[in-house]
Order: structure tokens, then sequence, then C-alpha cells
């Protein structure tokens, strides 16, 4: 009987020193309340912490960086066109006693965040062109050759994508200040259009390198037909001079064989019948062929040589 009580005395002991002592790690913050209600200041520091068992609980909040992950939504913008925006976020805890008060955990701040960081995107796209939203700058175009097509559809912008995620992390910030918690930063993880203006956008760049292409390609066809027509030109230089250089050195031989035959004729009877009869073949060399018929009369030059040769 003493052995029982003993026995559960102890547990009981071990019971109420397991629930008397609690650990705060590192990256944790702690609210400790009392019948629901929150008891002291919250406590940041880790360690071995003490509460009263049964009576007191512990919510424990996250200290580290939180992330929220948007909804991708078509949302219109100014102009109405209506595109997809797919966002993110981090967030913290900054006053867990606060956040505990209001929205009592995490999940509860994930949904209020939805309401508060959704509500505010739509918001700023709704106030802003197209324009503003997909672009950052004013920067003009790298390739130099297409600046002079895109400087006209270029229109300046006084505000970019870069400062429209300020506005909705300023008035999201507004929102969450009494909330207990902080939001660190907002970024557009994606951007696109929607389905509705999709394929008129493909169309639309379709056309515009097509437009660009045949430009790139007349102006190669022109840079073509200036080079072909400069070789004829030259290439008929080139052969003039190369007929006239010849015309002149036939010339000149024609010159000098004639007047070498000339002097062959004015020296003897007999240079005088050879060279005759060397013009003779010449001239019949160059007016038959093997398959040509020749009749010749008697008193012909020719026919005098073959029968003097005979002789």
């Amino acid at each position: 009987m003493i052995r029982g009580l003993v026995i559960g005395a102890m547990v009981l002991v071990l019971l109420v020193l397991s629930g008397a002592f609690y650990i705060v790690n590192e990256w944790e913050q702690v609210i400790v309340t009392q019948f629901g209600k929150p008891v002291g200041d919250p406590i940041r520091t880790p360690g071995l912490k003490v509460k009263v068992p049964f009576i007191q609980k512990l919510h424990r909040f996250d200290k580290r960086f939180l992330e929220w992950e948007g909804k991708v939504a078509e949302l219109p913008t100014k102009d109405k066109v209506f595109i997809l925006v797919d966002t993110y976020a981090r967030w913290q805890i900054s006053d867990p006693l606060q956040f505990f008060r209001r929205l009592r955990n995490e999940l509860g701040a994930q949904s209020r965040l939805d309401d508060i960081l959704d509500g505010e995107t739509r918001n700023a796209i709704a106030k802003h062109n197209l324009l503003e939203v997909i672009r950052s700058t004013n920067r003009t175009p790298v390739q130099e050759e297409l600046t002079t097509e895109l400087m006209d559809e270029l229109v300046p912008i006084d505000m970019g994508r870069p400062e429209i995620r300020e506005q909705i992390l300023a008035a999201a910030q507004a929102r969450t200040a009494d909330l207990g918690l902080e939001v660190l930063d907002i970024q557009f993880k994606r951007i696109n259009y929607g389905e509705q203006v999709l394929n008129d956008v493909y169309n639309r760049m379709i056309s515009e390198r097509v437009r660009i292409s045949d430009r790139f390609r007349s102006e190669g066809q022109g840079e073509r037909a200036d080079i072909l027509g400069q070789m004829e030109r030259e290439l008929q230089r080139i052969q003039s001079e190369a007929y006239r250089e010849a015309e002149e050195i036939r010339g000149r031989a024609d010159a000098e064989a004639a007047d070498i035959y000339a002097r062959a004729y004015d020296q003897s009877p007999d240079s005088r019948r050879f060279y005759e009869f060397t013009k003779s073949m010449a001239t019949l060399k160059q007016t038959i062929d093997d398959g040509t018929w020749l009749l010749l009369t008697t008193d012909g030059d020719f026919f005098r040589y073959l029968e003097s040769s005979d002789q």
C-alpha cells in the first residue's frame, strides 16, 4: 500500500516537473497563456524555462523569415489588358504577443496575407498600363539594327515594375502594422498575357520578325546586285584591256612577219618562189579541211606547184 503511494507520488512529481520546464529553441519565440490569456512578455531568448504546470500553455512562433506564395491570378491593367500575375513574399512575426491576439497562428496569418497581398497587387496592376507593369526602365534595344524599327513603338514610361512592387509593399506593410507581423519583401515571380490576347501577341511578334527579315533580305539582295555589277564592270575592263593588248601584240607580230617576208622576197628568185609557196599553203590550210573537194585549173599556182614537184 505504502509502496504504491510512493510510486504514485513519484509519477505525480515527474508529471509536474515535466510540465513545469520547457526549452525555447534558437529559432523560436514563445507566448505563455493562462486560461487562454497571455501572461507576461514574449520569451525570445533560447534556453530552459519554467512555467506553471497544467495551468499555463505554450504557443511557439517562428522568428525566421517566412514565405508567402501567391496564387496565379488574371488581372486587368489600366488599359484593359488581362495579364497573368504570380507573386511571392517574405514576412516575419515582429510582435508575437500582438500576432497571437490578432491572428492566433501562422495559418491565420497566411489567410490574412492572402487577402492583403492579393488585394494590393490587384489594385496596383489596375492603376497602371501594361507597359509600366512589364517594363523596368526606358532603356533602348541592344541590337543596333532594331533600334530604328522599335524606337517609335517604345513609349517612355514614368514608372516601371520595381516602383509598382514598392507600392504594393508599402500598402501591405501599412495594413499589417497592427497584426504583429512585418512584410519584408514582395516580388513578381511571373507576368504573362492572358489566354485571350496571347495568340494576338504571338502573331504580332511573328509579323514583326517577318517584316524585319524581309527588310534584311531586301538589303542583302541590293548589296548582292551591287557587288555583281561591280564584278561585271571589272571583268569587262580586264577583258577589254587584254583584247587591246593582244591586238597590239598581234599587229606588231604581223608587221614583223611582213617585214621578214618582204626581205626574203627581195633576196633571190628561189626565195620568192619559196615565199609564194608557203603563203599559198597557209592560205589553203586556212580555207579547206579534210572533207573539202578541191577543183584546180591547170594555170593555178597550186597546180603549178604540184606539177613542178612531180618533175
